[in-house]
């Protein structure tokens, strides 16, 4: 049997797609994933561009926003923004 790699960005066509997969992924509530998750997403964005957004390095973004990462919450606020979303709160 041969296996191929699953890349959660290459799924990422449409701010549709992304708003759901970043919606599944904060109801789970596990700041690891969360963070891995914008990662995904920055990386579906394209990192580079996103970086130059935030004013931080590709190599700092990668790391913060890995699984292992533990991002600051300013740091992912200017991902949030540099990726043009937002985020919200409802009851």
């Amino acid at each position: 049997m041969k296996s191929t790699s699953y890349d959660s960005a290459a799924y990422l066509k449409t701010r549709e797609d992304v708003a759901a997969y970043l919606e599944a992924v904060f109801e789970d509530g596990d700041p690891a994933l969360i963070a891995h998750a914008l990662g995904v997403v920055a990386r579906a964005e394209g990192m580079t561009e996103v970086a130059k957004e935030t004013g931080l390095t590709r190599a700092s973004l990668y790391k913060a926003l890995s699984a292992d990462g533990r991002p600051e919450f300013a740091t992912v606020l200017k991902v949030v923004k540099a990726l043009g979303l937002k985020m919200t709160v409802a009851a």
